[in-house]
């Protein structure tokens, strides 16, 4: 459901490509909190920064945007010189934005099972159903992703008609299984150690998520599409955070 907050971000982030000054007007800029570490806050107008972004022919494409309450969440494609799959999420306040969260990650795949790292459905449904699916992938997040219960797995995924859009990863659980087993060798630990927020808008949800990469500070950003009370696909990007001695800005990632 393609809400006018989400119309409007979608406008703002398009403008990285146009230039068009208009859609900055969404954003409070003198209330804005910029989250992601590598990004000076308040040092140049978003207006400014996107035309001057424009001049490098940027390609951007909103593949899906979900509305919760005060937050707009949204799946993009970008191409700065390399193609980049992003999660954007924005806090209204008053009709305006004025915080930003996200995680990107270098595009990648096909996956095994042929499917990229964006395509899928992108409409939401069960809008009756969004605190029940965003209870349903919490539960999941903390119990089989953070406390590594892998052996609910399957109480909270639908294993015959599961679709996994991880670049290293394909639909069988048997794989997933393995990937989250921490008894696993042969590839770095995946340690998810906190969960900071959950969004949902019907069948989709977002998990934002802290942790490590064979011991690299890292986030998780984790895209679900619910479906009869089961994850019944993922989508998702992992991106390694700064030191902090090489932030921007010191309001942090989460």
């Amino acid at each position: 459901m393609v809400t006018p907050r989400v119309g409007q971000i979608r406008e703002l982030l398009k403008s990285i490509e146009t230039g068009d000054p208009g859609p900055v007007a969404v954003v409070n800029e003198s209330a804005y909190i910029q989250h992601n570490p590598q990004t000076h806050e308040g040092s140049e107008g978003l207006a400014q920064l996107f035309a001057r972004l424009s001049k490098t022919e940027p390609r951007v494409n909103m593949v899906r945007g979900f509305q919760d309450g005060e937050y707009v969440f949204a799946h993009m494609e970008y191409d700065f010189a390399s193609r980049k799959i992003c999660f954007e999420v924005f806090r209204f306040e008053n009709g305006q934005a004025v915080e930003h969260w996200d995680n990107i990650q270098e595009r990648q795949g096909p996956n095994g099972s042929g499917h990229s790292m964006v395509d899928g459905p992108s409409a939401s449904t069960e809008l009756d159903l969004t605190e029940v699916n965003r209870a349903l992938v919490r539960s999941f997040v903390e119990s089989v992703l953070i406390t590594g219960q892998v052996e609910r797995l399957e109480d909270f995924v639908d294993g015959t008609a599961y679709t996994e859009h991880n670049p290293h990863m394909g639909d069988d659980l048997a794989t997933l299984r393995t990937v989250l087993d921490p008894s696993s060798a042969g590839r770095p630990r995946i340690d998810y150690q906190h969960v900071h927020r959950v969004l949902a808008e019907g069948s989709f949800v977002l998990s934002v998520s802290e942790g490590e990469v064979g011991g690299v500070h890292s986030a998780f950003y984790d895209l679900f599409r619910v479906e009869g009370g089961k994850i019944v696909e993922h989508w998702d990007t992992t991106e390694s955070v700064a030191p902090r001695a090489e932030w921007k800005n010191q309001n942090g990632k989460f």
